[in-house]
């Protein structure tokens, strides 16, 4: 079952007006929407995705019959056309959770996790051209080490990339995942510390993490989608809305940051959080998928410049 990450924080930023308009700009299965439909009376809820299963168990949760909550199929990076498109006037505050569902983590033939076998795939959007295998067979070595290192900041990147090599052909995740593994020296990468002040424990990381993180950024276009979405995303606010974003690693995080002081220094946003904020160690504990979770939120001010 998923759990939404962050949801009472999120909700708190948000902060829910019953006739509001609203968007969850990466609906999932639909989490963080039914608790902002919990709080709506005449207010509605646009809901976006691009991955048509999430999609379908999500519009099952929020019940179709439900006049309080609209759902349009695409990528958050068109987000001011969507939001046109659904006929929303400015809304009071947009969500956007970056991370993967248990659902597309779950599903072996989905090919984002490295610890079941399946498919090197990794599109969130089926009709996306390239998968993970393309990136992973078809690159050059030195391609292959930029990615690795740029995208998944793996130190060992050129290494790994030169075990890619001799061993490619890759068709299943495991085996990509076992040869990251011998590439990488024994001891290095196995253990990083909780970002949660409250609990500095080391946890173990799988040495194939940074790697599959790599290839998944590269297959969905991550950061590029997300810097489109940040400099469309004023657009759609009403003055006084809200823009809440969980990240789930660091070059997530530092575009959100950025984009956020940009308009804090223009004049057009309020910080509504001074500094990033993170699950609190019952979360952690209870869900360690939301361990790397960050969460920063702004609000629009009045006079707002054009992002």
């Amino acid at each position: 079952m998923h759990v939404p990450v962050m949801l009472h924080e999120a909700m708190e930023f948000l902060d829910v007006q019953t006739d509001g308009y609203y968007i969850d700009a990466t609906l999932g299965q639909g989490g963080h929407a039914a608790r902002v439909l919990e709080r709506l009376t005449t207010g509605k809820l646009l809901g976006i995705d691009c991955d048509p299963t999430a999609v379908r168990l999500a519009q099952e949760r929020m019940k179709p019959s439900d006049d309080r909550f609209l759902f349009l199929e695409g990528n958050f990076e068109d987000i001011d056309k969507l939001h046109a498109e659904a006929g929303l006037p400015p809304v009071q505050g947009v969500l956007a959770d970056l991370g993967l569902s248990s659902l597309q983590l779950e599903d072996a033939q989905r090919g984002f996790s490295f610890s079941l076998p399946g498919p090197l795939d990794m599109r969130m959007n089926p009709a996306q051209p390239r998968t993970a295998a393309d990136y992973v067979n078809r690159s050059s070595e030195r391609d292959l080490a930029n990615l690795f290192f740029q995208l998944g900041e793996e130190r060992y990147s050129r290494r790994i990339a030169r075990a890619v090599m001799k061993a490619r052909p890759f068709r299943i995740t495991t085996e990509l995942a076992q040869v990251v593994t011998r590439a990488v020296p024994s001891r290095a990468g196995l253990h990083q510390f909780s970002r949660n002040r409250s609990s500095l424990r080391p946890m173990r990381r799988h040495p194939a993490t940074r790697i599959f993180q790599a290839l998944r950024i590269a297959v969905n276009r991550e950061l590029d989608t997300l810097a489109t979405f940040l400099k469309k995303v004023p657009e759609v606010l009403a003055t006084g809305g809200r823009l809440v974003v969980i990240s789930f690693h660091s070059l997530e995080d530092r575009l959100v940051k950025q984009a956020f002081q940009a308009w804090k220094r223009e004049g057009s946003f309020r910080l509504l959080t001074r500094k990033v904020v993170r699950p609190g160690a019952e979360e952690v504990q209870s869900n360690p998928r939301s361990r790397s979770a960050c969460l920063r939120a702004a609000e629009k001010l009045e006079l707002a410049k054009s992002a």
